[in-house]
């Protein structure tokens, strides 16, 4: 239904819905990306200058990346530990970015939330929230919030315009990936806005050593499959590198598939890849996640997250990760071609 409204119908009802009310949460995924953070800043925004709402913004993890903490910063955005925080001090709760139910948030789903938007597919608990925008056929949830400020003629500021761009950059590889018109209309109305200096700088963060040194670790591991990479990055602190390990496989010469994994907190996370326009990650990564885990995602990128059950030693780990390796080669082609080192 969202999908059909305009952007003059779908601001009124957000407003609507906000309106009496002097406080609202903003929840995030787990390890916010700069879509999730920027998005997160837009809404809040929308809230305080349209009705004066005071906005708090919150999630689970921590904001690991060089180039996210960097953002963070430069926002001036001071995100709250979702554990630690009463829900009911809140008049309202929002959701950007994520849904409830799914393995990137930790939120609990039977409570009710009033505002969720997101450009990821639908899920079930969603439909319960009072207010939704779900367009999955966006890139980055930014160009979605972008349509709300612009419709609402909200001056934006420097450093938020700066942020969503940053945000639709990276979600959207610089529009290359899983993008639509209307991410490039937002794009092209927040550039002029942005200091390109800072953008800069936030792009090219400095990078700690161990960044390199896991960076070596999934090259070192990454075997090669026909068109298909896998590469386990072992024990990690948080899953980041997952992705980025994925999204640079990906760039290997004939590749079209790539899976990465590692080991956190007793659960394995799971990044997929593919340039392959016929091919569903979103599906095969739901496939992956199975019943006692979460997946899903997009066309060309999804991710899954598999709990280690308890009592598991390291050889239990192995053989779940080699099933999940033989699961993901049979969805995207077959199993029969035998593994090679990518870095010979």
């Amino acid at each position: 239904m969202a999908g059909r409204m305009t952007p003059a119908t779908r601001l009124a009802r957000l407003l609507s819905l906000l309106d009496g009310a002097k406080t609202m949460l903003i929840v995030v995924q787990n390890n916010p990306d700069p879509d999730a953070l920027a998005a997160a800043a837009a809404l809040r925004e929308i809230a305080n200058q349209s009705l004066g709402i005071s906005c708090s913004v919150a999630h689970s993890g921590e904001v690991g990346r060089a180039e996210n903490k960097a953002l963070l910063d430069y926002l001036r955005l001071n995100t709250r530990e979702l554990e630690s925080i009463d829900l009911d001090r809140f008049d309202r709760i929002g959701m950007v970015d994520a849904q409830p139910g799914a393995g990137n948030v930790k939120f609990d789903p039977s409570v009710r939330l009033d505002v969720v938007i997101d450009h990821h597919p639908i899920r079930r608990e969603t439909r319960s929230a009072r207010f939704t925008d779900i367009r999955s056929r966006y890139g980055a949830t930014c160009s979605m919030l972008w349509e709300y400020l612009n419709e609402a003629r909200i001056d934006i500021p420097v450093r938020l315009a700066t942020a969503m761009i940053y945000g639709i950059r990276s979600d959207t590889q610089d529009l290359g990936r899983e993008s639509t018109r209307g991410d490039v209309e937002a794009f092209l109305g927040l550039y002029p806005l942005a200091n390109a200096r800072v953008l800069g700088r936030i792009v090219s963060a400095p990078l700690p050593h161990s960044y390199f040194s896991k960076l070596r670790e999934a090259l070192d591991k990454a075997v090669v499959y026909g068109n298909r990479i896998v590469s386990d990055l072992g024990e990690l602190d948080s899953p980041e590198m997952v992705a980025e390990a994925a999204d640079l496989l990906l760039r290997a010469e004939g590749v079209s598939w790539t899976m990465c994994f590692g080991l956190i907190d007793g659960w394995i996370h799971l990044s997929l890849r593919t340039s392959d326009r016929e091919g569903n990650a979103g599906k095969i990564a739901r496939n992956l996640g199975g019943r006692r885990g979460f997946g899903g995602g997009h066309q060309a990128l999804a991710a899954a997250q598999i709990p280690i059950p308890n009592g598991r030693n390291r050889r239990d780990v192995r053989t779940m990760l080699r099933g999940l390796t033989k699961r993901f080669l049979k969805a995207t082609g077959g199993v029969g071609e035998k593994g090679s080192s990518l870095c010979r």
